[in-house]
């Protein structure tokens, strides 16, 4: 398979262009790619700098510029070095351009503006942050999410992913012989997620844990009957709390992280008031 160099060159951070390179790379196994990035790209002199190492390492360009200039420019290089290049987002833009009726701004990074948007993913942060593993579950309700699930469930990542998504979330560990917070059965506006998995799969999780922090003793926590009760336990207080629940097994923490935001929308479509009373176990 020969090599294929692909430049991102992007007038903004460039975090839009390699979310978009690495979608599509994903469709292709055992792809040899050598990126080259090159971001905060805002001006002729800046691009003609980065025109040698184009001409050095041909390959395909994806860009995303805004300035008609300096898009000018960029197309003219290529074109003159015989190099194919694709503009990332025209088409998404285009098309909204005539369902809006209105014209683009053309202003680069304009993603990335200090709006009440950005200050909420900021706040939602700091809240994740400092309410990961059943840390102060005295502020659950100002929560958007809570995660429950047993150790290694792939809460905190969940969360910290969620939370930069602009959600507040909580999360909190289940063990069978500390039970979780009374506030937990009676919170109205956060919604209450449980993430469960394959008890094999949690074992093998736990025993590469423990392998990462030099203990070699074998303990409750990686055998599997004692697991298996675990597992069963948090499906148990699930369903009895109606709690919707995600086996994350098979998943990366993107997609369950998109699979409990698209909860939260069927609930705030749903728009069915919260349900009251606890249901402890």
């Amino acid at each position: 398979m020969s090599r294929l160099h692909l430049h991102l060159v992007s007038d903004s951070t460039g975090e839009t262009l390699e979310m978009v390179a690495k979608a599509a790379l994903a469709q292709f196994e055992d792809a040899d790619i050598v990126r080259h990035f090159w971001p905060m790209v805002r001006s002729k002199q800046h691009l003609d700098r980065i025109v040698p190492e184009l001409a050095a390492n041909p390959g395909l360009v994806l860009f995303t510029l805004v300035n008609p200039d300096t898009r000018g420019r960029l197309e003219d290089h290529c074109r003159q070095l015989s190099l194919p290049s694709v503009p990332a987002i025209d088409a998404v833009t285009e098309a909204l351009e005539e369902q809006l009726g209105q014209e683009a701004h053309g202003r680069p990074g304009r993603q990335h503006l200090m709006d009440d948007a950005y200050f909420k993913r900021v706040d939602a942060i700091h809240y994740t942050i400092a309410h990961d593993d059943g840390i102060g579950w005295e502020n659950w309700e100002e929560a958007d999410i809570v995660l429950a699930g047993v150790s290694r469930s792939s809460k905190t990542p969940t969360s910290i992913y969620l939370a930069n998504r602009g959600y507040k979330t909580a999360n909190i560990p289940l063990v069978i012989e500390s039970p979780p917070p009374e506030i937990l059965y009676k919170l109205e506006n956060p919604l209450v997620v449980g993430l469960t998995t394959a008890p094999e799969r949690l074992v093998q999780i736990r025993r590469n844990r423990l392998l990462s922090l030099n203990e070699q003793a074998e303990t409750s926590y990686i055998d599997d009957e004692r697991v298996r009760e675990e597992v069963k336990f948090a499906r148990r207080m699930f369903a009895d709390n109606g709690w919707p629940v995600i086996d994350v097994t098979r998943r990366s923490i993107e997609e369950t992280a998109a699979a409990v935001i698209n909860l939260v929308g069927e609930r705030d479509r749903r728009e069915i008031p919260p349900r009251i009373g606890p249901k402890p176990i």
